[in-house]
Order: C-alpha cells, then sequence, then structure tokens
C-alpha cells in the first residue's frame, strides 16, 4: 500500500489552471481531436472538422413555388380584368404543384386564386407575370461549391438540414472526447433503498456523465472501485489506454485511504494537489501516459464545482471551441456572507425580481448538500481576500437558469411548511412558465426580509404572547405604516415528533427535562422555536434544563429526520413532517400559518396564478391528504 501524503501545495484558482493547462499545452495534449466522417443524422451536437461546402445546389433545378400554372410569362402581356388573356393548355400553360420542375418554354408560374377556367382546356387571366414570377431558381438557397459552414462549428438541427440539403450524407466533424469516470469508495453502493447505515449510494458518476453529455463529450462510468491502492492504480491504467481524459472521483484528499495522488504520481506526474476554492478544496491535477487525469473530490457540490471549472475548459479545446460563459445579472445579497480568506468561494443562491431590484438568497453551503445545486438559481464567486460579502450588497451572479425565469419567481421567504412545496408543484403544473422560490428562514426573517423588500411573501405562525394573536401583532410591530395583506393559508397541528413506539414514553413538554432525553430545535427566529419558548414559559420550564435546545434545524423535516436518525428522542413540529417519515406524533395544539404579503404585490399579475391555486379545491385536496392540517379558511383574508 502507498504511503499517506498531504497537500503537496494550496495554490489559487487561477494559477492552478494555468499551471495545469500550461504542462497539458506545452505537450501538445489541448489541440483538436481528429476528424471522423459521420452519417448526418448522427451529427446533431458535434463540432466540424473541416469546412462544409454544398455538392449541390439548392434547389438543383428550376422550381414551382406555387400551386397553379407554368407559363411563358410574354404571353401574359397586356391581360387585366377589363383586358382578360385567354392561354391554352400545353400550348401556353401546364399545371404544376409546389416544387414541380420549370422547362422550357416556361418560366413564370400564377397562382392558382389567380385564374379563371373557360372550359376545359383554356385559362383566362387578368394581370400580367414577370419572366421567373414564382419559380425558385436553381441555387437559390445554395449554390454548389458554396461554403456552407465553418470549421469548428457546433451543429445545430438547421445546420443538418443545410448539410443534407446540399446532397451530403456524411460530414466530417471532430471525435468526441472520451472520458473515462472512475468512482472510487468501499463505502460506495449502487442506487438503491436497502441500504444500512455506513453505505453510500453512488450518484457522482451519474451527474459528471451527464455534464460530460452536454459539453459534447461521451462518458464511459467504470464500476465502483474500492478504496485499495492496487485496484485504483490497474483501473486507471485501463482508463488511459482508452480515454482522452480520466477522472477519478473521490479519493482526492490527504486521508488514510485517499489514493489518488500517489496513483497519478506513479504512473506519471502530479501538477496540483489542492486548491484554493471552497467547495472543493482537494482537486488533483495530473498527466498518465500523456492524459489528462484530474482527481475531483467526493462531496457531491465539490464533485459538480470542480468539474465544471477543471474538466470543461479541456473538452471544449479537444473539440476546438470556445468554452461557453452563462448569462450573468446582478443582484443583491439578502444577508451577510462570511467567507474564510484565501478561497475563492463559489456559493449556491436562489433569485428573484422583487420590485425593480434582483434579489440573491445564499442557499445551503456544505459540500455535501446536492440539493443545493438542484434549487440554486446561480453561483456568486466570492473572492478569496473579501472575507465575504454585507447584507444589501451588490454582486455579480452566473446564471444556472434562464433570465426570463427569474422574471417569472415568485420569492417567498420565511417559516417553513410542506404546504408550500404542494403549492411550488401545482404552480408549475399550472403554468410551467411561473416557479415559486421558498427559502426557509423562520418566521420573523421572513417578516425582516419583506420589510427590506426582499421578497413577495413570508410564510409566519408567530403567536403573540400578550394576546395570543398570531402574526397581526408582529406585523404591526415589525412593518408600521406598511400595506399588508395577512392571508390564511392553513391551520396545523403542532406536536411532539417521536421515534416509532415512543420508546421513551414521551407525553408532554414536562418530559423534555428528564434525564437522558435528547432535544431536537428549531432556529432561533423561527415560529416553533418562539411557540417552545411560550410554552416552556407557561410551565417555567428553563431551557437549560433541556438536552439537545441548542441544537438547531431549519426545517420540520429536517427535525423529523434527526428523530429518524436518533440523534434526538424527541422536537417540536407539524404532523405532515412526523407522517412523512413514519414518526409518531403527539399533538400539543392547533396554529394559524399565514401568508404576510405586501399589497403592491398581491395584486400583480406575478402572484394572481398562486393566489388562484390556493384557493382551489385541488390545493385544498392535496393539503388534506398530507394529514394534520385544516384547510377549512385557507384563502381567507385575516386583514
Amino acid at each position: 500500500m502507498a504511503r499517506r501524503k498531504v497537500y503537496l501545495e494550496t495554490i489559487p484558482l487561477d494559477e492552478a489552471l494555468q499551471k495545469f493547462y500550461g504542462a497539458l499545452e506545452g505537450r501538445g495534449l489541448l489541440t483538436p481531436l481528429p476528424a471522423e466522417e459521420v452519417p448526418v443524422e448522427a451529427a446533431l451536437g458535434c463540432v466540424t472538422a473541416k469546412p462544409v461546402w454544398a455538392s449541390l445546389s439548392n434547389p438543383h433545378y428550376n422550381a414551382a413555388a406555387m400551386d397553379g400554372i407554368v407559363v411563358r410569362a410574354e404571353d401574359t402581356r397586356g391581360a387585366s380584368e377589363a383586358n382578360p388573356v385567354e392561354l391554352r393548355v400545353r400550348e401556353q400553360f401546364q399545371w404544376v404543384d409546389t416544387g414541380d420542375p420549370i422547362l422550357a418554354p416556361f418560366n413564370a408560374v400564377i397562382m392558382q386564386e389567380h385564374l379563371y377556367p373557360v372550359g376545359e382546356d383554356k385559362i383566362e387571366i387578368h394581370a400580367p407575370v414577370a419572366p421567373w414570377h414564382h419559380v425558385r431558381a436553381m441555387g437559390e438557397d445554395m449554390v454548389a461549391t458554396e461554403l456552407i459552414l465553418l470549421e469548428g462549428h457546433v451543429l445545430t438541427p438547421a445546420d443538418l438540414g443545410a448539410i443534407a440539403g446540399c446532397g451530403l450524407n456524411q460530414v466530417a466533424v471532430r471525435r468526441k472526447p472520451r472520458v473515462a469516470v472512475i468512482p472510487t469508495g468501499s463505502e460506495l453502493v449502487p442506487p438503491t433503498t436497502s441500504v444500512k447505515p455506513g453505505d453510500i449510494i453512488e450518484f457522482n458518476s451519474l451527474m459528471l456523465s451527464g455534464m460530460i453529455q452536454e459539453w459534447g463529450g461521451e462518458a464511459k462510468r467504470f464500476g465502483i472501485v474500492p478504496d485499495e491502492y492496487p485496484q485504483i492504480k490497474a483501473t486507471v491504467e485501463e482508463a488511459v489506454a482508452t480515454h482522452d481524459v480520466v477522472i477519478i472521483n473521490a479519493g482526492s484528499s490527504a486521508g488514510s485511504e485517499d489514493f489518488t495522488a500517489s496513483v497519478v504520481t506513479e504512473l506519471g506526474e502530479l501538477f496540483v494537489h489542492g486548491i484554493a476554492i471552497r467547495p472543493g478544496h482537494p482537486v488533483v491535477l495530473g498527466i498518465v501516459r500523456e492524459k489528462p487525469v484530474i482527481g475531483i473530490p467526493g462531496y457531491p457540490v465539490s464533485t459538480v464545482i470542480t468539474c465544471d471549472l477543471v474538466v470543461k475548459p479541456i473538452l471544449c479545446r479537444l473539440r476546438g471551441t470556445a468554452v461557453p460563459e452563462r448569462p450573468r445579472l446582478e443582484a443583491t445579497v439578502t444577508r451577510k456572507i462570511l467567507s474564510p480568506l484565501g478561497e475563492d468561494e463559489f456559493l449556491r443562491v436562489k433569485l428573484g425580481k422583487v420590485g425593480s431590484k434582483v434579489v440573491a438568497t445564499p442557499l445551503a453551503r456544505g459540500a455535501g448538500m446536492i440539493m443545493s445545486l438542484v434549487r440554486a438559481d446561480g453561483i456568486v464567486r466570492i473572492p478569496r481576500f473579501s472575507e465575504g460579502i454585507h447584507a444589501g450588497a451588490s454582486v455579480s451572479v452566473e446564471l444556472l437558469r434562464r433570465p426570463e425565469e427569474i422574471e417569472k419567481t415568485i420569492v417567498a421567504i420565511g417559516s417553513h411548511d410542506l404546504t408550500l412545496d404542494l403549492l411550488a408543484n401545482l404552480l408549475r403544473r399550472q403554468d410551467p412558465t411561473f416557479h415559486l422560490s421558498s427559502t426557509n428562514v423562520g418566521s420573523l426573517a421572513g417578516l425582516l426580509a419583506l420589510k427590506r423588500t426582499e421578497a413577495h411573501i413570508a410564510g409566519s405562525h408567530l403567536l403573540d404572547e400578550e394576546t395570543g394573536e398570531y402574526n397581526l401583532p408582529y406585523v404591526e410591530r415589525l412593518l408600521p405604516g406598511e400595506k399588508m395583506v395577512v392571508l390564511t393559508l392553513v391551520h396545523r397541528d403542532q406536536g411532539l415528533i417521536l421515534p416509532k413506539g415512543n420508546p421513551q414514553g414521551i407525553t408532554t413538554l414536562l418530559d423534555l427535562t428528564r434525564e437522558g432525553i435528547a432535544f431536537v430545535n428549531r432556529q432561533k427566529g423561527a415560529g416553533t422555536r418562539m411557540l417552545l419558548d411560550y410554552k416552556l414559559k407557561e410551565l417555567e420550564i428553563d431551557p437549560v434544563q433541556i438536552t439537545g435546545y441548542e441544537r438547531e434545524e431549519f426545517t420540520h423535516l429536517a427535525v423529523a429526520a434527526g428523530v429518524k436518525a436518533g440523534v434526538a428522542d424527541v422536537g417540536l413540529g407539524i404532523l405532515a413532517a412526523a407522517r412523512a417519515l413514519d414518526l409518531d406524533f403527539i399533538p400539543l395544539l392547533k396554529e394559524r400559518y399565514d401568508l404576510i404579503i405586501p399589497e403592491s404585490h398581491y395584486r400583480t399579475p406575478l402572484l394572481k396564478p398562486l393566489l388562484d391555486l390556493i384557493a382551489s379545491d385541488d390545493f385544498k385536496k392535496e393539503v388534506k391528504a398530507l394529514g394534520g392540517y385544516d384547510t377549512s379558511d385557507t384563502g381567507r383574508m385575516v386583514t
């Protein structure tokens, strides 16, 4: 077994890429791949390897452009309504359909609509026509030997039509780069629901292969290779023998079972081990048998980001094309972001246009949070010595979605509820051009987002201790003088979420103080957290007595997952979350969950489809199926 190695160096991203690509260029490993002839029907998305010249004119004969008759233009001179001209079939005209050849002595076409039959073999016309009227002349579209496409052009469906239309059934294109994707890790298993603790479902190779195909390459997914040095080495040797690029996923760090850097060093030359980026720090860049070999970290977000940064430019060079740039726009960050010194950070954000400004809401930053990529609308690159971004700062966002999608996104920031996910799905089903973006930051933070004009809607269930009223007192205090619509979405059951069978025999909040009971809480500012604090105060329970009170999650489902995983014996949340994970539930009270909407947004075309859905029977039916919800007041305006 190879000795364990630490990072050879941790260098800035631009310097690392320059060093690696410089080595590849110096060895001629970034020149476009050889040409190959492929059938036109198989060439979509391929890159032309040389210019395409027309082999045949299109059309290759003079052709009728309309249904009607073909005539000699000179025979139509002087025709008018007052002085019509009669033409005799065969002698002075022939019937033609669109596309029929025009043969001498005929040289013009008169449309069917402009003909007046006179008997069986004569036609009367009321206007003259010029020579070649409604005739597609030979070579009108393209002429034999004409340049159709340049070298280095990515072929589109229209291009394939042009190539076939000029008489070619094959085209010379660059061979697609062949990329080997090698997943490594003894803990990996194929996608399945039958997993045991310690098993990790291997899905990174699916993502990598999909990205490679999007960039015009051919990906081969190797089978899972365990963390055994000889097997990894043998697989890499096999891959470099038959592929243009090799990606080794996982094992690129400096742990006792991270062998990528050692394998590359033994088989070839290692240029970079560690790049100053987050996520994606432990990247390996090397050359083996004159093939680029890239070691990509195993965390899924790191996998995607580093592949995009490192592999995409290589594939573009091998195809002979420029690296495509995603569109960008300027957006306002909704909260302060601290970023570590010395590393470029790639922050995933949700986007939406609220009023006249585009707002960017940061998503979860963990390298293992694949859903942060699923939900992301864009990426913000935080420079390595900036220390972060201040709330309200303007940033440049690299878009992962089309700009027009951002324009039709409803931004919901506030308390988490499963019914918002239902609404998002129903909205997309009803009109695919609309999108509901929901970010879970808690009820209090949602109202503050409205105050800063960073959201269209805030979900809230804040109970006022003095009045016993939900939401209204907080709206009045936090948004004084603002015109707000408070719309009831649902009433829902809040209670204790427990493992199946309730092994600890927990029945009330008083049990949270028992020795050996572990609790999982919601974050500060969440309505559920404030409700808990209110009830603890009523029961004269000091939070210090509760083990796990400081452990925070941002959604009801995350609380339920903590109980399901056994890291907590109990959590406070909604019945729907308990049901979703097949957990027990003890109801404590029913609460009102409202949507708080500035009046300036309430009557806009953007929100109308969503408000119509809230009042619909389809929505109420799906909500009831979740369990723990009362929809009798759904859609009612509280104030």
